[in-house]
């Protein structure tokens, strides 16, 4: 694709900073927001920059991975943080679990379990689990996102809310030093909204390295959870706001395991 200067300036500046705004974009280039979104749209379309609500993203490394090289990313990890989710959902119970990596693992480790209703965005994990007579598995209905088999958009937003569930497994593509919540894709962030107003105890499981990771949508804060399993906390601000907020923090490396309250 052979960039305009424009376009060459837009990627300079999502380089630098990490993304780009389209009304931003617009006042600095002192041009439409609708040439911005041409621009951008452009750009997106030769993988250039990922597209965004409101703009659009530089893909760093971690970003722009396919979806099966993420999957064996720290893939010990997320098969002990699954196996953890897994022994605190009993049978007979009733679950949300929504899109990514280790989502899957903790999908993996409920196999055995016996009388569970699943209801999932992911395709990936209805798959897993449809095999056993055991699990009824329920799966959202929306847009499927190709990169990773995950059902996005209203549709499968009016789906959950339909349901009162006894836990939610979520994943989330970051972690800040503030307790927020971060993903990538504005749809699937109000999936999980959605999934976390839904369940009367919202699970997070996420490995470590979310923790180096940046990503531009709020999902929620950590607050909103009620346990927290990853193979080890680096930060002390999110240790702190697990005690503050009475979310039980569960490590899962053998170094250190921290329960915070004792619900």
């Amino acid at each position: 694709m052979l960039l305009s200067t424009r376009q060459t300036e837009i990627m300079a500046i999502a380089k630098e900073h990490g993304r780009v705004m389209v009304d931003e974009l617009a006042v600095r280039f002192a041009v439409t927001p609708q040439t911005i979104r041409k621009d951008l749209n452009d750009l997106c379309d030769s993988r250039a920059l990922t597209r965004i609500h409101g703009g659009a993203l530089f893909p760093t490394g971690n970003e722009n991975m396919q979806y099966e090289a993420r999957r064996s990313m720290a893939a010990a990890e997320k098969q002990a943080i699954g196996r953890a989710a897994a022994d605190l959902i009993p049978d007979n119970a009733s679950l949300f679990i929504n899109i990514g990596t280790t989502t899957e693992a903790v999908g993996e480790a409920l196999a055995d379990h016996q009388g569970l209703m699943v209801i999932t965005n992911n395709i990936n994990v209805a798959n897993r689990l449809r095999v056993f007579p055991s699990i009824e598995v329920v799966i959202a209905g929306g847009v499927v996102r190709g990169s990773d088999g995950g059902v996005v958009g209203e549709a499968a937003v009016d789906f959950i809310r339909q349901f009162k569930v006894d836990f939610a497994v979520i994943g989330v593509s970051a972690i800040d030093a503030d307790g927020a919540l971060l993903d990538f894709d504005f749809r699937e962030v109000k999936v999980a909204q959605a999934i976390i107003a839904n369940a009367r105890h919202v699970i997070l499981v996420s490995d470590s390295s979310k923790f180096e990771r940046t990503a531009p949508v709020r999902i929620g804060h950590l607050s909103q959870i009620h346990t927290f399993i990853t193979d080890h906390c680096p930060s002390s601000s999110i240790r702190s706001i697990c005690r503050e907020q009475d979310v039980r923090l569960f490590e899962t490396n053998g170094v250190s395991s921290q329960s915070t309250n004792t619900d």
